[in-house]
């Protein structure tokens, strides 16, 4: 059985006759760094499941109604609460003593793709 090479069709680019260039994107460098924080703080399994909670939630979260649901210290979760306030991911208000949290916008907008974009796994 012989092999056949495939050439390229008059037009084509091969990669040995394309002059090479620097690939470039269109972020500025604080956007990029914003994109960077927010994805950091998805990327721990206490945060990303503090910000599932309190999105699937009507209404703001206390720290409180977290610590039963999530099984860690009230410290881990406001911890896990600063860095995604600190990302936007959240907005907090403070009534008397207590703060109460919810998801942003962007925060729902992130969560809806990741939901939309995992059936697309299995294709």
């Amino acid at each position: 059985m012989s092999r056949q090479s495939s050439s390229p069709t008059q037009g084509e680019n091969t990669p040995s006759d394309r002059e090479c260039c620097t690939a470039t994107h269109s972020l500025t460098e604080s956007e990029l760094t914003a994109d960077v924080q927010v994805l950091s703080a998805l990327g721990n399994d206490t945060r990303y499941e503090v910000l599932r909670l309190i999105a699937d939630t009507e209404g703001d979260v206390c720290v409180c109604e977290l610590e039963p649901a999530l099984g860690v210290s009230q410290g881990a979760i406001s911890h896990a609460l600063s860095r995604l306030y600190a990302a936007g991911l959240v907005s907090r208000r403070k009534d008397g003593k207590w703060r109460y949290y919810a998801a942003t916008s962007r925060a729902t907008a992130l969560l809806t793709t990741l939901d939309e974009s995992r059936g697309e796994l299995d294709e």
